[in-house]
């Protein structure tokens, strides 16, 4: 189970646990205060203390699972080639899709993705949320990108920049087709794999 699902301590932890777990396996906007309180097993009161509202909740909840994928994604800093850590950030990403399975018994899709298709026309405060954490994904992808083209590792006349916006939005496409379809997780990390490919030299002298 991911970080993010774990149970916190304390009333505003429990409350973000259940949170996280109601919303990727149903939706925000189908899930009440009065249920999440019942399933976090605090006092309506006590939400409303910690938090103004439940768009309020849904923050917390974004940025704990941001707080899970950076953690992650950190992790492939030693790996020891610049292909390598790109691999390694798909896997990170494959990995905690596999998770989410493993925990709900079906791909439930990307927090990030679910919440910006449910909501974003509707509440620009969460849609802004959501844009920094996109920006912040998408610029650690750009980084490594960057390395990877200085180091000859990527095609010739690849952008790095671009290339990064390419897999974020293949990161989407394929956890949403994987939720759609129920496919299992393990071809999300597959798929992506494919694409990436495609942009590495070593891949295109094979």
């Amino acid at each position: 189970m991911t970080e993010t699902l774990a149970e916190a301590p304390g009333t505003r932890g429990r409350l973000v646990s259940a949170a996280a777990r109601l919303f990727l396996a149903r939706s925000y906007h189908a899930v009440g205060v009065d249920e999440l309180c019942a399933t976090a097993g605090v006092r309506k009161g006590s939400f409303y203390y910690h938090f103004s509202s439940k768009a309020d909740l849904m923050k917390a909840v974004i940025d704990r699972h941001a707080d899970a994928l950076w953690t992650r994604l950190a992790t492939t800093a030693d790996l020891p080639d610049p292909a390598s850590r790109l691999r390694g950030l798909i896997d990170a990403v494959g990995a905690i899709q596999e998770e989410f399975e493993s925990y709900f018994g079906t791909v439930v899709g990307c927090p990030f993705g679910n919440l910006a298709a449910e909501v974003a026309a509707a509440d620009a405060d969460l849609a802004a949320h959501l844009q920094q954490i996109f920006g912040t994904w998408q610029r650690c992808l750009s980084e490594q990108c960057r390395q990877a083209a200085a180091e000859g590792v990527l095609v010739a006349g690849t952008d790095p920049d671009q290339l990064a916006r390419i897999l974020l939005a293949q990161f989407q496409g394929m956890i949403l087709l994987a939720k759609t379809d129920s496919s299992p997780a393990r071809d999300i990390t597959a798929a992506l794999h494919d694409v990436l490919d495609h942009y590495l030299v070593q891949e295109r002298l094979r």
